[in-house]
Parts: structure tokens; C-alpha cells; sequence
């Protein structure tokens, strides 16, 4: 696949790179360094978000240079029309970028898949999927590297793929962080990358209000010892009174599962705008939160990971999670971590 790729790449295309709905490091951090890469070869390249990113990562090299599908849909459906490349990163199906699927499906063009998510779909003409990956940052890096372009790789490019890695890693603490991954990440530190930098820029971001939040978070938590659970509420009005900004809250689902003998943690915020309560799960050990959350809440992503959606209210959610629970008792119980 891999030489078909470079065949495809040796004439300039006008190419299209789309992260996630809601995308994270790992998605801003894959397709901008993608992006780098691809400009030197000469292609015209356009990024598109199907929403905005949290602030935290406007930072990053190229990021003033998306498109953002849902404020700028006339000229971001012009540029997907007149694609003849595609490049999906960081998902591994159309339904993953919101507002965008419908125009996705009837395109006409050469579909590109890097992603380290289980059970793909089957849309792309090329498809590089591995789960075994800590993140799309690191198959890129992979991906660029095997074509033998990595003298390619630029200090920008660099710090965009470094920035993925840290971040899907949770700061290389989950499993998914293997000799590998930390060889790719100090080759990453020797092409420019500033470990020290990007760490104060992704985690160094507390506002009062972010701080006020989160203390309400805390003050919400609940904990179920009997099934070494614990999760967070957020209302739309715990939010709103708080001055919620996107991103905030990153990793408040993480200190539900800090707590000593959890495996399970969840976090559930209310979205008044979507008629939905987003959730994330965490966990330790081999618990699978990646079946939990297909087989749930309507989601899905990594066996220590994933996120997905209720369209119950609050109190009704917390009862399904509360309903579901005993089915995992057992598995719960014996997570040795």
C-alpha cells in the first residue's frame, strides 16, 4: 500500500485532509504535519474541520489554515468537490465528521484512511488502520518515513506529530505507549520537536473559570466502590454559569479515574444545543471501555478510551450507566491493575 501511496503522490493533486468532528490533538496534529508533508511535494492542499478545535491547539504550525466546515460550508464543499485526493485521519468513517458524511458520500475522488480506531469502515481506496498504533500521529510519522521521506520531515511537522503522541498517550502513561512509540517520539525531539514547549502549551491552560469548572466537576463526582466506578455530571447550566469554553473540559474524565482501586470512569456533559450528553470513559488495565461504548452509548475507540453520546437526559443517563453496571461487575472486580 505504501508504494501505491508514493505512485499516487508523485504528480501534484489538489488534495483535502479532514480530522474528526471535535477533533483533538491527535487529529489537529495528524493532519497539519501531513499537510507540511504534502506542500513540499508540491500538492495543493486544503485542511478541513468539520468544526472548530479547542483553543489549546491553535498554536500548533498551520493551524490558521483550516477550513471550518460548519462556518464556511459553501467554500469547504467547493474544495472537497474539486478534490482528487482525500486524506481521513484519526476516524474510520464518514458519520465521524458530522455535517460533512452527506457530502463525503457522493464525492467523486481518491479516499485516503489513516486511523487507529477499531472495525473500520470500508470507504477508502487506501486504507492504513492499525489499533495497535498509540495514535494517527504516529502512523503518520510511519507512513512518511516509509516511503523513505524523512529527511522530509520538518521541525514544524515534527512538533505537530509530537504534540498527537503526547496527547493520545495521555503523556504516555496508557497502554497503548510502546518502545516504539517512544523511539518515534525522541526521533521527533531530534527533528525539532521541544518536548518541554509543547508540554507547557497542551497543559498549561487553566483560566479561573476553566479552574471554577473544574472544581464543579469535582464536587459532582460520585463513586460506586461495589463496581470500581466512578463518573462526573456537567449540566448545560454548570457550563454556562462557568463561562464554558471548548476544551475545557479535557481530561476532567481523568480524575475520576486517578482515584485509587477505580478501573471505570465516565463523564457525562450536557450539550442543550445537540439534544445530547456527550460522555467519555476511561479505564485501567483490560477493561474494554471501547465495547462498552459501542454497545451503550451509541460510540466507540480505544479498549483504555473512548467516547460516545446519550440522548436521555441527565438523571436518565445516570440510571442507564447505574442499570448497566452489574453485566460488568465481574470483569470490574477482577481488572488487576
Amino acid at each position: 500500500m505504501l508504494q501505491t501511496l508514493r505512485e499516487r503522490l508523485q504528480q501534484p493533486h489538489k488534495i483535502v485532509i479532514i480530522p474528526h468532528k471535535n477533533p483533538d490533538g491527535d487529529a489537529i496534529g495528524s493532519v497539519t504535519a501531513l499537510c507540511g508533508y504534502l506542500e513540499q511535494l508540491n500538492h495543493e492542499v486544503t485542511m478541513i474541520s468539520p468544526n472548530e478545535f479547542p483553543d489549546f491547539l491553535n498554536w500548533l504550525p498551520l493551524s490558521e489554515e483550516f477550513v471550518i466546515y460548519d462556518q464556511e460550508t459553501d467554500k469547504a464543499t467547493e474544495k472537497l468537490k474539486e478534490a482528487e485526493m482525500t486524506f481521513h485521519l484519526d476516524h474510520n468513517a464518514f458519520h465521524r465528521t458530522g455535517q460533512m458524511e452527506e457530502v463525503l458520500q457522493n464525492l467523486n475522488t481518491f479516499f485516503v484512511m489513516v486511523d487507529h480506531h477499531q472495525q473500520p469502515d470500508n470507504f477508502a481506496d487506501l486504507t492504513f488502520s492499525d489499533p495497535s498504533m498509540s495514535s494517527t500521529c504516529e502512523m503518520i510519522y510511519h507512513l512518511i518515513t516509509g516511503v523513505g521521506d524523512a529527511k522530509l520531515i520538518t521541525p514544524a511537522m515534527a512538533t505537530s506529530m509530537y504534540t498527537g503522541i503526547l496527547t493520545d498517550t495521555g503523556s504516555f502513561k496508557y497502554r497503548s505507549t510502546t518502545p516504539t512509540t517512544m523511539r518515534v517520539a525522541a526521533d521527533l525531539m531530534d527533528m525539532g520537536a521541544n518536548s518541554e514547549s509543547i508540554n507547557r502549551k497542551i497543559y498549561d491552560v487553566n483560566t479561573p473559570s476553566r479552574m471554577k469548572l473544574l472544581g464543579v466537576a469535582l464536587s459532582n463526582l460520585r463513586i460506586l466502590p461495589e463496581y470500581r466506578t466512578a463518573f462526573i455530571t456537567l449540566s448545560q447550566q454548570e457550563l454556562d454559569e462557568n463561562n464554558f469554553n471548548k476544551g475545557d473540559t479535557e481530561g476532567f474524565v481523568n480524575y475520576a479515574l486517578s482515584l485509587n482501586d477505580v478501573v471505570f470512569a465516565q463523564i457525562f456533559i450536557e450539550k442543550e444545543s445537540e439534544g445530547i450528553i456527550k460522555t467519555s470513559l476511561r479505564s485501567k488495565g483490560d477493561f474494554d471501555v471501547n465495547l462498552m461504548a459501542r454497545k451503550h452509548w451509541d460510540g466507540g475507540g480505544h479498549r483504555n478510551a473512548a467516547g460516545g453520546k446519550s440522548e436521555l437526559d441527565m438523571d436518565a443517563t445516570m440510571e442507564k450507566l447505574i442499570s448497566i453496571l452489574p453485566a460488568y461487575e465481574k470483569e470490574l472486580l477482577q481488572t488487576a491493575i
